[in-house]
């Protein structure tokens, strides 16, 4: 059974910096997708980036291109999300997902995932 545990996230104030990790265990970590996810309360959960199997291909949402940087480290099980110059509208819960998707696959739609972890809640302040 697949594990997703996140952490990082936390109160900063608008145009601060968080670095969010998610440590997966129970399955192939490095063959798969991940992808980060948020929901802002009162919304629907969105799509905000995901990483291929080796790191090399990244996708986001346009609401975070330019600030946001989705990594993985496959030698510790472990993806993470650096945000930058971040807004009063980046705050909700974020959920690491994944890992999905056919093995060494290049892209896996936001659709397609379908393991979560807990959330960890990120809060921007004026």
């Amino acid at each position: 059974q697949v594990q997703l545990v996140e952490s990082g996230g936390g109160l900063v104030q608008a145009g601060g910096s968080l670095r969010l990790s998610c440590v997966v265990s129970g399955r192939t970590f490095s063959r798969y997708a991940m992808g980060w996810f948020r929901q802002a309360p009162g919304k629907e959960r969105e799509f905000v980036a995901a990483v291929n199997w080796s790191g090399g291909r990244t996708y986001y949402a346009d609401s975070v291109k330019g600030r946001f940087t989705i990594s993985r480290d496959n030698a510790k099980n472990t993806v993470y999300l650096q945000m930058n110059s971040l807004k009063l509208e980046d705050t909700g819960v974020y959920y690491c997902a994944g890992p999905e998707g056919p093995r060494y696959s290049d892209y896996v739609a936001p659709t397609d995932f379908r393991s979560w972890g807990q959330g960890t809640q990120v809060t921007v302040s004026s």
